[in-house]
């Protein structure tokens, strides 16, 4: 059961990423006047999308506490290490961001280095 919290650790914080970032690019850049950014970030948290990635965030701290009761920090914590990896296929496929070999590289380390710290 350990291993699911921390699965939906994972799950919701991607989520929360991703709905921020989609939403985001939706509402355009943060404004340069004072008054302009306060407009922006209000409408910004009314957005219900963007609640619901708050929501998400909330959800994934509940789920990392249930995990934190069943696992030692040294051996859950890699885990969330995979989250760059999964962002990173999303982006390029559902935002449209760019793929570099480098940025694919760095994510095979990372899984690697998972894999190396939960393993020994």
């Amino acid at each position: 059961m350990g291993y699911i919290y921390i699965f939906c650790t994972i799950l919701f914080t991607i989520y929360g990423q991703i709905v921020l970032k989609w939403r985001l690019n939706q509402l355009g850049s943060l404004p340069d006047g004072t008054t302009d950014k306060l407009k922006f970030l209000g409408k910004a948290l009314l957005d219900i999308y963007i609640i619901s990635g708050f929501i998400s965030a909330f959800l994934a701290s509940l789920f990392w506490m249930a995990a934190m009761t069943k696992f030692e920090i040294t051996k859950a914590y890699p885990f969330m290490s995979l989250s760059p990896a999964l962002v990173f296929i999303i982006g390029i496929y559902f935002l449209g961001e760019t793929f570099t070999w480098g940025k694919l590289i760095g994510l095979i380390f990372i899984i690697l280095g998972t894999l190396i710290t939960v393993k020994f």
